[in-house]
């Protein structure tokens, strides 16, 4: 168990500090260990409700994938050291969400290929 578990962190005692419900990840892995097992691992963490994983492109060493985490307070640097521990790398931080509920991204005319213009 890490020590700075064991002790509140600077976010549990600032309350302008919002709680990451939602993250997204572009991860680079090896195949070892398996999506199954970096999914448990995720899963473990204090704060995380549900893991969800896709793959995206395999070749012969390596597997970039998606990572969905959702849960109450996810712990951005948890984990990136399990994601690290495990042999992967974060590409990027493709979403987040923050605050009292998740919302869904509302669709603009951007998003639609501007069919209310036609």
């Amino acid at each position: 168990m890490l020590v700075s578990a064991l002790k509140p962190s600077s976010r549990e005692s600032d309350p302008a500090v919002s709680h990451v419900r939602r993250l997204v990840l572009d991860v680079l892995k090896p195949h070892m260990p398996t999506m199954l097992n970096l999914a448990d691992k995720l899963g473990d963490l204090d704060g995380i409700a549900g893991v969800d994983i896709t793959l995206f492109e395999i070749d012969n060493k390596v597997e970039n994938i998606k990572i969905t985490l959702e849960g109450s307070d996810i712990d951005y640097q948890e984990v990136a050291e399990v994601i690290q521990d495990s042999g992967g790398s974060i590409h990027s931080i493709d979403k987040v969400s923050t605050g009292r509920q998740l919302i869904d991204e509302a669709e603009t005319p951007q998003d639609a290929g501007a069919r209310w213009m036609r």
